[in-house]
């Protein structure tokens, strides 16, 4: 048998932390045993438990360690980590150490060192003394990469235990009154946020469109309260469609009826902005005189625009190299301390896998599904509001400017 002895501290009851630890040893196949229990005595006491996980097999016992681990748990044996060398590009070793969103720390020589550039699904690489995370895709031969889970302590905050910014369901429809509320309490954040000198981020997907979100938005683009927007080649389609014929994929957004020929004027859009050379260009040429796209060249606000194969044309501001487009969402959300996510799932999750868990993050959408996914791909810091995106927009909008 093979054993290991693990010391969890923290809350560990009121956010059901031990429970996830418990599960999560028996689920990988291994036992456990409490050694010792020293339970807070109020509500603001931290508790601490001793554990010896037991198994059969090295491998499952490894596993059991680094999940518990993955949760707060630290192995009781103040070890260095253990480096090994990558054995090409592209490749590490088999137990090498998967890192979470959360902050993490290495300890080296016997001192515990921060790791830069947090972020979940990455490899930790140590370079004269200093740990970060390294995409899997990014690793050198030779790098020194941290394998196993000893030396490695990871610090998880608990937003369930006490949500002061938010207080909405994520996982129900809201009422009138909640949204309204719930809308309140992202403008303070948004605030907040501004105040640090922290950026505001936005994500969002063609539904800002055609729900008829574009006014407001724009609103908040001149307003200062967005700093960049990540998206994908639909929604600057759309949007210059709308601003060039009055419609979004052919639909009218004034009568809600589709226009004779409509479904071609998207193509006709990203034509005409062929022939300017970009969306920069048909602004400063006076092509494009008004939308989403319009505000946020003439306030000068960064926007990244990632392909997929599902384009047409696409725009020639349209990112279509993946590994590209991927490094310049990750660029833009350095220094971010909101992310406000507006129904776009896939968006949603791809940028929420780039984020550490102390990020703010609001996810924006009319279906409940979006939000309750997005938390259980690791985004656990996720607050939702399921809401029509451009209600929400317009509301938001109308609170940050008479507040």
């Amino acid at each position: 048998m093979f054993h290991e002895k693990i010391r969890a501290h923290g809350h560990l009851i009121d956010t059901g932390l031990l429970e996830r630890i418990f599960e999560q040893i028996t689920e990988q196949g291994a036992d456990y045993e409490v050694i010792e229990f020293d339970l807070g005595k109020t509500h603001d006491d931290e508790s601490t438990a001793h554990l010896r996980i037991t198994a059969a097999d090295e491998r499952v016992l490894q596993d059991a360690v680094e999940a518990v681990v993955a949760l707060g748990g630290q192995i009781e044996s103040e070890t260095d980590a253990r480096l090994s060398a990558a054995p090409k590009d592209a490749c590490v070793p088999e137990d090498f150490y998967s890192t979470t969103n959360h902050r993490t720390q290495i300890r080296l020589d016997g001192s515990w060192e921060d790791v830069a550039a947090q972020r979940m699904d990455a490899v930790v690489v140590v370079e004269e003394g200093a740990p970060r995370c390294v995409k899997l895709r990014d690793i050198k031969e030779g790098d020194h990469v941290v394998c196993g889970a000893g030396g490695v302590r990871i610090m998880i905050d608990h937003p369930d235990r006490v949500r002061q910014a938010f207080a909405f369901m994520s996982n129900d429809i809201s009422s009138e009154r909640r949204v309204e509320t719930s809308i309140q309490r992202v403008a303070e954040t948004m605030r907040s946020v501004r105040e640090r000198g922290q950026k505001i981020v936005v994500v969002a997907g063609p539904v800002v469109i055609h729900t008829g979100g574009i006014d407001a938005f724009s609103k908040l683009v001149a307003g200062g309260w967005v700093n960049a927007l990540l998206s994908g080649n639909a929604i600057a389609v759309h949007d210059i469609e709308n601003s060039f014929f009055g419609t979004s994929l052919g639909v009218s957004l004034e009568t809600g009826n589709p226009v004779t020929e409509g479904h071609k004027n998207h193509m006709r859009a990203i034509n005409r902005i062929n022939h300017a050379g970009s969306i920069a260009r048909a602004v400063e040429q006076g092509v494009l005189t008004s939308g989403l796209m319009h505000s946020l060249v003439t306030h000068g606000v960064e926007f990244v625009l990632a392909g997929s194969i599902r384009d047409d044309g696409p725009l020639p501001d349209t990112e279509m190299d993946l590994i590209v487009a991927q490094e310049d969402y990750a660029r833009v959300l350095e220094g971010a301390g909101l992310v406000l996510m507006l129904s776009t799932m896939l968006h949603s999750i791809g940028v929420g896998n780039m984020l550490p868990s102390w990020v703010n993050v609001v996810c924006v959408d009319i279906n409940p599904a979006v939000v309750t996914k997005l938390s259980d791909r690791g985004s656990s810091q996720t607050e939702g509001i399921v809401t029509d995106v451009g209600l929400f927009l317009q509301r938001l909008a109308h609170t940050l400017k008479s507040g």
